[in-house]
Order: C-alpha cells, then structure tokens, then sequence
C-alpha cells in the first residue's frame, strides 16, 4: 500500500515537471517581433558601452599631486624616489617616475629650500603626482 502510493507520487511529480519545461520550451519558442529584438539588442549594447566607457573613467584610481620626499641620510639627506601628497598626508606606495633618487641640495640657497610636513621632509621646487 505504501508503495503504490508513493509510486503515485513520485508520477505527479515527473508530470509536474515535465509541465513546468514544456512552458519554458513554448516560452523560448513564441516568436518576437523584429521590433523588440532590435529594442532589446540596443538596450543591451547601449549597456554595454555604458559599463566600458562611461562608469569605466569614474571609477579609476584616484591621482595625487605633491612633492619628492627627502630622507635624512647619515649626514646628508636624500630622495628616497617617493611621492607624498602635503595636503592629505598620503604617500606614494611605490617609487614615482617624477622622483629622483640620490642626494638632495643642501644650499640654503637652492630653488624651494627644504620643508617639512606629515613628519617627512620635502623639497618645494620638486613636483610629483601618483595613483593610489
């Protein structure tokens, strides 16, 4: 007795199943007017220009300008390659192509004169930018 009826069962089940895919197949079959495939093929490629173009340049790194870090060296400072930002006290986590690397000028009379700011010493007349 228990078996017939789980027999019967699992039949209504396979039914309904099976009902539930010939909708799917009749829906993907129903034909489309040229209209609205070419409606939403534009809306499709529009979105698509969208996401490689437009959002694409907004969501970027954001770029830093600033100065060359000097760092003191065993008696005379130097730039170290890196970037830092003054107005936000954010530093470049890698070297900057604009940075040089090696000894600074230390003439009291050399163009900017050294500074100091976030508890870095920079150089004023040395601009950089950089991307975090």
């Amino acid at each position: 007795m228990k078996f017939a009826l789980q027999k019967n069962n699992n039949t209504t089940k396979r039914k309904s199943m099976n009902n539930k895919f010939d909708e799917l197949t009749k829906s993907l079959a129903q034909s489309v007017t040229r209209r609205a495939a070419l409606k939403k093929f534009g809306v499709g490629l529009a979105g698509l220009a969208l996401a490689c173009f437009g959002l694409a340049s907004k969501a970027g790194a954001a770029t830093y300008h600033g100065y060359c870090q000097i760092a003191p060296g065993l008696g005379t400072p130097f730039y170290n390659g890196f970037c830092m930002d003054i107005d936000g006290c954010i530093i470049s986590n890698s070297s900057s192509p604009d940075c040089p690397t090696g000894p600074a000028n230390t003439s009291k009379n050399s163009a900017g004169g050294f500074k100091s700011a976030c508890g870095y010493s920079y150089k004023r007349g040395v601009k950089c930018s950089f991307t975090v």
